[in-house]
């Protein structure tokens, strides 16, 4: 076994969760520079997700280069929060994806459910 595949196992192995789209030797391989600058709307939502469970998330790419997003997230932990303050929790959430350059610019929206 040569030692990517060994590296491979063991991410695979130790690393759960958003950290591990992270990689550029992931799970699925080895990633381009390229590939491993991107994220998914499934990753985005797993770092929300971790500040707030019951959020439900809409990624939209706003230029073609997933790195511009409109967000839109809706979840009780809004309640009673001014907008400045539901911004401040999804800035807290993508604080990783937005200082390693994944997100480059977001246009949000938060909503409770009784907003949605």
């Amino acid at each position: 076994m040569d030692q990517i595949s060994i590296r491979m196992i063991l991410y695979q192995v130790e690393l759960r969760g958003p950290l591990a789209n992270c990689l550029w030797e992931s799970r699925y391989g080895i990633l381009s520079e390229k590939e491993a600058a991107l994220i998914t709307q499934e990753t985005l939502t797993e770092y929300l997700r971790l500040a707030m469970p019951d959020a439900s998330v809409t990624m939209i790419d706003r230029t073609g280069t997933m790195d511009h997003l409109k967000v839109v997230v809706v979840s009780d932990a809004f309640q009673g929060k001014n907008l400045l303050d539901r911004h401040r929790l999804i800035y807290q959430a993508l604080d990783v994806p937005m200082k390693d350059g994944r997100i480059h610019a977001l246009e949000l929206t938060a909503k409770t459910k009784d907003e949605g």
